[in-house]
C-alpha cells in the first residue's frame, strides 16, 4: 500500500515538469490523480505513463485556470469523475521575469494572474468540496524568490507573487483548521524543467554559479519536488500544517 493509497489527488499543470512528475509519484503511491493542463497533448502523453506505469489517471485539458470560470471548469469535472476530493496541489503556473525599471506592466499582471490567481482561485472553488469530504490537504508551490532576492537574474513579480502564495497559505491554514483542511507550501528551488532548460544549458549562464553554491551540489530535478509533495499531501504529514519547506538543496541556507 502506497502512502496516498485511497486519496483522490487532484494536480494542476500535469502536462510536463514537476506536475507531470507528481502526477506519477503520487499515482504510484496509490492516489486516484485527477490533473489538468493548457497543453492537451503533454497532458495525455502524462495520462499515458502514468497508465503504463500501473497508475489511475483522468485529466481535463485545456483550462485555463487563471480565471474562476476555469477553475471551478476543471475542479467540477474532476468531482464529475472521481466523487470527491483529498489533496489539492496548485501546481500550475506561469511567469515572466525582465528588468524591473523596463519590463512591461502587462508582465507583472501576466505573473500574479498565474501565480497567485489560480492557486487563490482553485482553492475556492475546491473549499466546499474538501468540507464535504471532511478535510483533506492543500499544497501549494511557493519558491526561493519568495523569502530571497535573485541576484543571477531579475524576477521581481515571480517573487512577489511567490510571497503572497506564502501568506495567502498562512490565512487559509487558519481557515481550515475549523474543517479538518491542512495548508502548506512547497518552495522549490531551481530545477530543471523543459522551461528552465534553455537557461540552465546556456553556457553564458550562471548554473556553474548556481550547483556552487547549492550545498548539494547539482539543480533540482522534478523528481525532488513531486516526492516532498507527496509526503506532506499524505497522512504521515498529519501534523504538518501551515509550514513552508524549502526543497532546494539547501541554496536558501547559505549566505550571500
Amino acid at each position: 500500500m502506497g502512502r496516498l493509497a485511497g486519496k483522490i489527488a487532484f494536480i494542476s499543470g500535469t502536462g510536463a515538469g514537476i506536475g507531470r512528475a507528481a502526477a506519477l509519484v503520487f499515482a504510484a503511491e496509490g492516489a486516484s490523480v485527477f490533473g489538468c493542463d493548457i497543453d492537451v497533448d503533454g497532458d495525455a502523453e502524462t495520462v499515458e505513463l502514468v497508465a503504463k506505469a500501473g497508475g489511475v489517471m483522468r485529466s481535463h485539458a485545456p483550462v485555463d485556470l487563471s480565471a474562476e470560470a476555469g477553475a471551478k471548469e476543471w475542479i467540477e469535472a474532476g468531482i464529475s469523475a472521481y466523487g470527491g476530493i483529498d489533496i489539492l496541489y496548485n501546481n500550475a503556473s506561469a511567469l515572466r521575469n525582465g528588468p524591473f525599471d523596463t519590463q512591461p506592466v502587462e508582465d507583472w499582471y501576466f505573473t500574479l494572474r498565474n501565480e497567485l490567481d489560480i492557486p487563490y482561485f482553485c482553492t475556492r472553488v475546491a473549499w466546499p468540496h474538501l468540507i464535504a469530504r471532511g478535510g483533506g490537504a492543500v499544497l501549494n508551490v511557493a519558491s526561493v524568490a519568495a523569502v530571497r532576492g535573485a541576484p543571477f537574474l531579475p524576477m521581481v513579480p515571480h517573487g512577489a507573487a511567490k510571497g503572497g502564495v506564502l501568506a495567502m497559505s498562512k490565512h487559509l491554514c487558519a481557515a481550515g483548521a475549523p474543517h479538518r483542511i491542512r495548508v502548506n507550501t512547497v518552495a522549490p528551488g531551481m530545477t530543471r524543467t523543459s522551461a528552465t532548460a534553455p537557461f540552465l544549458d546556456d553556457p553564458e549562464g550562471p548554473r556553474g554559479r548556481l550547483e556552487a553554491r547549492i550545498p548539494v551540489g547539482r539543480i533540482a530535478e522534478p523528481e525532488d519536488i513531486a516526492r516532498v509533495a507527496a509526503f506532506l499531501c499524505s497522512d504521515e504529514a498529519a501534523f504538518v500544517n501551515g509550514a513552508n519547506l524549502m526543497v532546494d538543496g539547501g541554496d536558501s541556507a547559505m549566505a550571500g
